[in-house]
């Protein structure tokens, strides 16, 4: 079994990423958002490693189903869905090689190739797919005309996506004669949940599955909904006490300011922001978004979160509450001539109509929903007890009718525990899955529904005290701390001896027939 000696495990791969989402906000406010990469990583790439990455891959398509669940006509319609390959470090065809296979989240290919270290740093290079509905694998030609038809904008679920890769894998592996190669999918943060209900549903097709910072239990009241910003107010309060203090009362004075004669001038001017504020919401959810980004992206060596609180506690002695806030938006966001308070809610021209409909949010007061208007309703919200936030419950009635003023459509807020597993999730695991790897970081605020614990012997939790969203899959850095060093062996180790066990199942079954 030389072949799955750590040599062979990391150069002999055939490697390929499944991109799914573009990040942009819903209509009106920003919110928690899930993707593998920080915000301000992604739009500031570097162009030159990107460039050097690309020039190894092929790009091709293929004719994907647009419905792989009915046979109505229009269920066959064919569209070109993106896939990019690079095979250059593969052992080759009619080899039982290992394939990795990489589920992205809410990056665009480029950032995905760019910021995903995981794969690069076990093997040279890696492949990438696109999901569809976005970048070049729309159905009926613009991303526009598709999700203005109301039938078609039906098809853009997780389940079809799901489909979509599977057909793709075994495409791949036949096209490259792989027939016993196995596979592992990898993926973070709502790829890393799509990797864990890949392995789920199509176990035939992978091997096993490295789910990072995968909230999948942050559905149908699984998780509690102020879990996420329970955890931001603990990241910051364990940063500095002094920082959490000055934020925790900073509410209440931007309300007071508000309140008076030309209070909202008095803000602008405060914090420098590029259009005047006509309501205080609106910087309370800039500031929202900035304390929730430092806390989930708290990543090594910068550590994102003590910038901020260096700038909070670090204002000159006689600064007032806010004037701390702005010091701390300015140490984190830099020094600009002015503040953008709609800088977390821009739509891309790529993206914005796709992910409004797959992920839709309201706020509730304060509190952000991670929701989506067809399939998935993850709620998120602020509690007021020993929070650093305002009270802010999460109002499912409302957001029921903001989807059905919008698109038309009644959430099923049950379904993503009915298709992959309910409230008994951990018994189902225990019972029905094998080979998945949970990784979480503790401080990341999305680990409050993730899972924490071993299921069993092969479905088990790889977590960091110290670790933030998705850390394990980025680049390694000489500057990273021994714990992190260490999640990453394991989770090496464990995928190895995944790959083991199936070379001697494939010895074994090979000899009896």
């Amino acid at each position: 079994m030389d072949l799955i000696t750590r040599h062979s495990f990391l150069h002999q791969l055939l490697l390929f990423s499944l991109i799914s989402l573009s990040y942009v906000s819903g209509t009106q406010f920003s919110f928690p958002r899930l993707g593998a990469l920080r915000r301000t990583i992604r739009s500031k790439p570097q162009t030159g490693s990107i460039s050097s990455v690309s020039e190894d891959f092929e790009t091709l398509f293929y004719n994907q189903t647009l419905d792989h669940f009915n046979y109505k006509p229009e269920s066959f319609t064919i569209f070109p869905q993106r896939y990019i390959i690079d095979s250059k470090q593969w052992g080759g065809p009619n080899t039982i090689s290992p394939i990795l296979v990489y589920f992205g989240a809410e990056e665009s290919l480029d950032y995905d190739l760019f910021g995903i270290g995981f794969l690069r740093d076990n093997a040279p290079r890696f492949k990438a797919l696109q999901h569809r509905f976005y970048g070049k694998s729309v159905p009926f030609g613009s991303r526009e005309a598709a999700l203005r038809n109301a039938s078609v904008r039906g098809y853009f679920t997780s389940a079809q996506a799901i489909a979509d890769y599977a057909a793709i894998i075994i495409h791949i592996k036949k096209t490259f004669s792989a027939k016993n190669s196995p596979v592992i999918v990898i993926g973070g943060s709502y790829g890393g949940m799509l990797a864990a209900w890949f392995r789920l549903k199509y176990p035939h097709v992978a091997l096993g599955a490295l789910a990072s910072s995968a909230p999948i239990l942050y559905f149908d009241g699984l998780a509690p909904q102020v879990g996420y910003y329970a955890i931001v107010t603990k990241d910051f309060k364990e940063t500095s006490e002094r920082c959490y203090e000055t934020i925790r009362k900073s509410w209440d004075e931007i309300d007071k300011i508000a309140s008076k004669f030309n209070g909202l001038s008095i803000l602008s001017k405060m914090f420098k922001t590029c259009k005047k504020l006509k309501r205080s919401f609106d910087l309370k959810d800039y500031l929202d978004s900035v304390y929730s980004e430092v806390a989930q992206y708290d990543c090594p060596p910068t550590y994102p979160l003590n910038i901020v609180c260096r700038g909070i506690d670090g204002a000159p002695k006689r600064t007032d509450i806010l004037g701390r806030i702005f010091a701390g938006v300015v140490a984190y966001m830099g020094n600009k001539s002015c503040y953008d308070m709609e800088e977390f809610n821009h739509p891309t021209d790529e993206t914005y109509m796709s992910w409004k409909w797959q992920i839709f949010r309201i706020l509730v007061g304060l509190g952000s929903c991670f929701l989506t208007c067809s399939e998935m309703v993850m709620p998120i919200g602020h509690e007021h007890s020993a929070s650093m936030f305002p009270p802010s419950p999460f109002n499912l009635n409302k957001f029921i009718r903001k989807c059905k003023s919008l698109f038309g459509v009644q959430p099923r807020p049950h379904w993503v525990t009915t298709y992959y597993g309910g409230h008994d999730l951990k018994l189902i695991l225990h019972r029905f899955a094998s080979n998945i790897i949970f990784s979480n970081g503790l401080r990341d605020p999305y680990s409050s529904g993730g899972v924490l614990e071993n299921i069993s012997d092969s479905v088990v939790a790889v977590y960091t005290v110290n670790g933030s969203h998705c850390l394990d899959l980025l680049p390694e850095m000489k500057t990273d701390p021994p714990w992190l060093i260490k999640q990453r062996k394991t989770e090496v180790r464990i995928i190895a001896s995944w790959i083991s066990k199936y070379y001697t199942d494939l010895i074994v079954f090979r000899d009896r027939t």
